[in-house]
């Protein structure tokens, strides 16, 4: 009895031991992030910003100002945001090495070289002190190791530029939709005829996903979740032409689906 319960003890031991283990070594290595910057249109001739810094929280889900971790952002600088939009993007983080675990928020932390520009006019964006430390955007996903990961950040400038009454203050209020690009899919296509702004949109959730095409007609959706979707092709008032529905496009995780081409005339 003696040599059985001996025994007993050091299985308990060693079944504890292997256990964590196990915990530990699931939570050991090193996960790649990379960070990508695009924009939605917006009705301005330009918006610039100053890109300075992205920052991630780990294992941290709590609203505090602690657990900050700096990223090696590779392209800092001041960008027209109305420039990436097409699928055109900006790579500001690129293969970052992280511990592995749960990332539970990005900051995107903007300069204070931030303007815009409407009817030919350049207007400085104000930041709002609760904004200056960058913002906040929820992400809450598990990074796995020896995984890549690339989240793109979506700037909603519509949503972003606020008019303060009768102040003539005009502020930048950071709106921003994270995705993480391999767990979503694309839509890409093109539009005719050439040579005029159109806008194409699709609703994900409750936000309005959008972006123009380039001068050739082309366009790219990017971020999108699986499932179907409609979209909106808007052309420029001026050009007289009518707006055209797509309906019931296919979104599979990690492909692009290309429609046919959309002709407006």
């Amino acid at each position: 009895m003696k040599y059985l319960k001996s025994t007993t003890i050091l299985l308990l031991i060693l079944m504890s031991f292997s256990c964590n283990k196990d915990t530990v070594s699931s939570n050991n290595g090193t996960s790649s992030i990379s960070v990508r910057l695009m924009d939605d249109p917006a009705d301005f001739d330009n918006v610039f910003i100053e890109v300075v810094d992205v920052k991630i929280k780990l294992n941290d889900d709590s609203d505090n100002e602690n657990g900050w971790q700096s990223l090696n952002v590779i392209n800092t600088g001041v960008y027209d945001l109305l420039d990436l939009t097409g699928g055109i993007n900006v790579l500001l983080v690129d293969d970052f090495q992280i511990p592995s675990g749960e990332l539970n928020q990005i900051r995107l932390v903007l300069g204070s070289n931030n303007s815009v520009v409407m009817d030919g006019v350049s207007f400085s964006l104000n930041t709002p002190s609760a904004q200056q430390s960058g913002l906040k955007i929820k992400v809450n996903e598990t990074l796995e190791a020896n995984i890549a990961y690339t989240f793109l950040l979506d700037f909603m400038v519509e949503e972003s530029i606020v008019i303060a009454g009768n102040s003539g203050n005009i502020n930048l209020k950071p709106v921003i939709r994270a995705s993480l690009e391999a767990n979503t899919g694309a839509i890409s296509g093109q539009v005719l005829p050439t040579g005029i702004q159109v806008e194409v949109s699709t609703v994900v959730g409750a936000e309005i996903v959008s972006t123009f095409t380039d001068e050739d007609g082309n366009f790219v959706l990017v971020g999108l979740d699986e499932g179907t979707y409609d979209l909106t092709i808007t052309p420029e008032v001026s050009s007289g032409l009518s707006p055209l529905i797509i309906e019931d496009v296919e979104v599979t995780i990690g492909n692009t689906t290309t429609i046919e081409t959309a002709n407006l005339e």
